[in-house]
């Protein structure tokens, strides 16, 4: 089993730990609803050090990743965060990541932990004459997620940054707590936040900075429950559910971050023919009508007919109804659809609704 560098302190806060994709994380300290109820109403602070992390630096840096992702790397600014995909030559999801772009031919990398490995010896398997160097960052660097409407306070007495200057999907690169540190207004949980990625070593002192400062707004420490159930309201994907090796963006929902006329890059031609032809399926965002819990597998019906299946589903702590994503054939994806989901031996009505769940406050 694999330790992040904050795993002593999760065991000091009496987390409960689960294996996850090889790593002993929290899965949450004093309950998933009360930490998820903690980032929508005030902060929360994650160790997502699982995360994979690489950095692709070189003259040939932009070059491969024209190549392999389907957005028009050429439009990423220096200090912007964009979210893509790794796909296949048949244009099916290898793996959804975060590129940030450090410099013209400097990009760092977040990717899944359950495909670090693999998403990894797929760059290197194609960079070729690119004379670009790739460099496995996973156990160098840590990542921490201060998420929630205070964040924005709490950061702000731990750095050097000008937090008003950062839009979303934008970062700088500065100190928090003394220490060396790129600082992202990313996240994952739908709402206003940072994500901080320092040296490991450092980890420790930031963290317990962080909760230092943070108490005077309620900040609580919180695990992958919470983390699930807030991605789950702010409608984002979770690769091995909503997206995967059998999906395309174009099924998924994410038809515009694809190029297609920036020229060739992995997939394109599938998807063009797939574009052409009309999807077969589409995620789909779905409440239901009464109160029951929907759950990755279960199936959807409409007029008696099977027609998907749930990929996430949970009971919105915050929305207090059950809300979930699912893959449905196309012609049941319009919003307002009505359909129905089994859920053990009841099929339980819901919609079908715009996703995300949640919105969050402006900042």
């Amino acid at each position: 089993m694999k330790h992040t560098a904050l795993y002593e302190i999760h065991k000091q806060l009496g987390a409960k730990m689960v294996d996850f994709a090889g790593w002993e994380m929290p899965l949450s300290y004093t309950g998933t609803v009360e930490e998820h109820r903690a980032v929508r109403e005030g902060v929360g602070l994650f160790d997502v050090s699982h995360l994979g992390r690489a950095s692709l630096e070189g003259k040939g840096a932009e070059t491969l990743l024209q190549a392999l992702l389907p957005n028009d790397v050429r439009t990423f600014k220096i200090g912007s965060a964009r979210y893509s995909v790794l796909l296949n030559e048949d244009g099916m999801i290898l793996d959804d990541i975060v590129v940030y772009r450090r410099s013209p031919e400097r990009f760092m990398l977040c990717i899944n932990a359950s495909n670090t490995q693999k998403d990894i010896e797929w760059i290197q398997s194609h960079i070729g004459t690119h004379p670009a160097k790739l460099l496995d960052l996973t156990y160098d660097m840590s990542q921490l997620a201060l998420q929630g409407p205070q964040a924005g306070e709490v950061i702000r007495r731990v750095s050097d940054i000008d937090r008003e200057a950062i839009k979303p999907w934008q970062f700088v690169e500065g100190k928090v707590a003394g220490f060396d540190a790129l600082i992202a207004k990313t996240g994952y949980t739908g709402d206003i936040g940072y994500e901080i990625y320092l040296g490991s070593g450092s980890a420790k002192t930031v963290w317990e900075s962080l909760i230092k400062v943070g108490n005077e707004f309620g900040i609580k420490p919180c695990g992958l429950g919470a983390r699930d159930t807030l991605r789950l309201e702010a409608g984002n994907h979770l690769y091995g559910n909503d997206i995967d090796e059998t999906t395309t963006p174009l099924e998924a929902g994410l038809e515009k971050m694809i190029i297609f006329d920036k020229g060739e890059f992995a997939g394109r031609s599938a998807l063009l023919k797939q574009k052409e032809t009309g999807v077969k399926k589409k995620l789909i965002g779905f409440e239901l009508l009464q109160k029951a819990v929907p759950r990755h597998g279960c199936k959807i019906f409409s007029n008696g007919k099977e027609i998907g299946v749930v990929t996430s589903g949970n009971l919105s702590p915050f929305l207090n109804k059950g809300i979930g994503m699912g893959y449905v054939q196309s012609s049941y994806a319009e919003i307002g659809t009505e359909i129905l989901i089994e859920i053990r031996t009841k099929t339980i009505p819901g919609m079908v609704v715009e996703r995300p769940f949640y919105k969050k406050v402006k900042s």
